[in-house]
């Protein structure tokens, strides 16, 4: 797997690099400089590989694609229910159960705060822990440290930690403040979790990273002897709001749509 060479080469600190050549806009705009390239010599290739890169580059920024890729490469699970919150009521007592929560990158410094910050993504999912926590009785981890090619600072698990005993009132009863990626998230937080008798993880991650999430946490539960059962609680699934031809038009939104499920995909492809 790709990502197993990055690693044994010691270049994992390229991975975001490699990642943000091969999502849009870049190949799209690369198609389109070809295009360039040809159109003095056989106008009528030229014209068409620019014609669909500009094509390419739009719907890439639309909801309605962005969306559509979610579910066809991703098939992200669905939210949990009130039966499973209840049965989750049921798990609350000795830390036999756990709500994990995937780091998303941290701010290593924030102006308005004068201090480092979580950003929007990462803020979502622990805001969600923290609602399922207070909802079930739960214990919650959170795993995140400072991702390849971030600049020096304090761990995304302990800023976490802070805004969630400052801002929400909830301390965190774990924090794994060393990984790096989603697979090292899974080894640490089983091997964390796994010394202080936690039979079962409540993981917490966006929908459209939960497929690669959970794969991970499969494969390091395995690698530990196994005993240690999932249930996947994704959140920010709410579909955009946007009605008609909105949908078809380029936004931000739509952009982050894509860009997530092609990430996602390509993580899974390549082992990561």
């Amino acid at each position: 797997m790709l990502n197993d060479l990055l690693l044994q080469s010691g270049w994992m600190g390229w991975k975001p690099v490699l990642t943000a050549l091969l999502l849009p806009p870049v190949p799209l705009l690369l198609w389109m400089m070809l295009g360039a390239a040809l159109a003095r010599r056989r106008a009528a290739w030229g014209w068409l590989l620019l014609l669909t890169g500009a094509a390419g580059i739009w719907l890439s920024s639309t909801t309605v694609v962005g969306q559509w890729l979610q579910r066809q490469l991703l098939h992200p699970s669905r939210a949990l229910s009130l039966q499973d919150l209840q049965q989750l009521r049921g798990a609350a007592g000795p830390p036999t159960t756990a709500i994990v929560v995937l780091g998303a990158g941290r701010e290593s410094f924030a102006p308005e705060y004068g201090a480092p910050n979580l950003p929007p993504q990462a803020m979502e999912r622990l805001r969600y822990g923290l609602w399922l926590a207070r909802e079930t009785g739960l214990p919650v981890a959170f795993s995140g440290g400072t991702g390849h090619a971030q600049a020096a600072g304090p761990a995304e698990a302990e800023v976490a930690a802070q805004i969630a005993a400052r801002d929400f009132d909830r301390p965190l009863q774990w924090t794994e403040p060393e990984s790096r990626d989603t697979r090292e998230n899974a080894e640490r937080s089983v091997a964390l979790l796994r010394t202080a008798g936690v039979t079962r993880i409540v993981l917490v991650t966006h929908g459209w990273h939960m497929r690669r999430s959970l794969r991970a946490f499969e494969q390091a539960i395995a690698r530990g002897g196994g005993g240690i059962a999932l249930v996947a609680a994704p959140m920010g699934l709410a579909r955009d709001g946007s009605v008609g031809a909105l949908r078809w038009l380029p936004s931000q939104a739509g952009y982050a749509d894509t860009r997530n499920a092609l990430r996602e995909y390509l993580g899974l492809l390549a082992g990561a």
